[in-house]
């Protein structure tokens, strides 16, 4: 590994770690940097360590928060917006990233309100309870939502502002 793809990996690596502990601020429900790092290790790392990493991430900082019940609806719902992320590699633009934003909110949030009707005992097992989970968890959307839209703009922000720096460094001191 060069020089070059060594420094993109550590500050990929440094901005997924300060993410992951972020989680253990206070903060409001369902404002976290989760999605932003599994989109994020999506887009910049090799498949490798696209999904490996942001759910290292997830696993260690559960390890400090605790673990739960609806752990795998939400780890699967991580690995989906990783290879989102993955499918966003060769068309990043502002565009296509807050598309990918827009699309992980609403992925996680199908995919783990099914997981809390499907696997738990608060609602019904009818299409009338899906309904009801649903509707529920609408509050905390704008939350997950906004947490999403905060933590992409600030690690692929951060990413970014910091390679053209160091790129124009290596050529003005070349």
């Amino acid at each position: 590994m060069n020089t070059s793809s060594f420094m993109k990996y550590a500050l990929a690596f440094v901005l997924i770690l300060a993410a992951s502990l972020s989680r253990m601020l206070p903060h409001p429900l369902n404002f976290t940097p989760l999605a932003a790092i599994a989109l994020f290790g999506g887009v910049y790392f090799d498949k490798k360590f696209a999904i490996i990493v942001p759910l290292a991430a997830l696993l260690i900082s559960d390890y400090f928060i605790g673990f739960y019940g609806s752990m795998y609806w939400v780890y699967g719902s991580f690995v989906l917006i990783g290879i989102t992320g993955m499918m966003l590699k060769n068309r990043k633009s502002l565009a296509m990233i807050f598309a990918g934003t827009l699309s992980s909110s609403v992925l996680f949030f199908v995919i783990t309100n099914f997981g809390v009707w499907f696997s738990g005992t608060m609602y019904t097992k009818t299409f009338e309870g899906l309904a009801t989970c649903y509707v529920a968890a609408i509050p905390f959307f704008r939350n997950t939502l906004a947490g999403d839209v905060f933590y992409v703009a600030v690690l692929f922000g951060v990413y970014e502002l910091a390679l053209r720096f160091v790129l124009e460094r290596k050529t003005v001191h070349v």
